[in-house]
């Protein structure tokens, strides 16, 4: 997906309550903090990073389920 960076940085509080590592807390505070500086933009990797522990908190997929055949 392709999330705008509003809407990525509305959840990063959910992370940092409740992400499932350590890891994904810190990051999720960091970039909060990275995000106050005027004109700060993520890097690819970090908006990839953003994107997937957003995925993987809602437990959003890729994959289709096939319901009925």
């Amino acid at each position: 997906m392709n999330r705008p960076l509003d809407l990525l940085l509305y959840d990063m509080p959910k992370i940092i309550a409740s992400g499932k590592s350590e890891w994904a807390r810190t990051f999720a505070k960091s970039i909060l903090g990275q995000a106050k500086r005027p004109g700060w933009k993520p890097s690819t990797k970090q908006r990839a990073i953003m994107e997937n522990l957003i995925d993987e908190h809602f437990g959003i997929t890729d994959e289709l389920e096939v319901i009925e055949e």
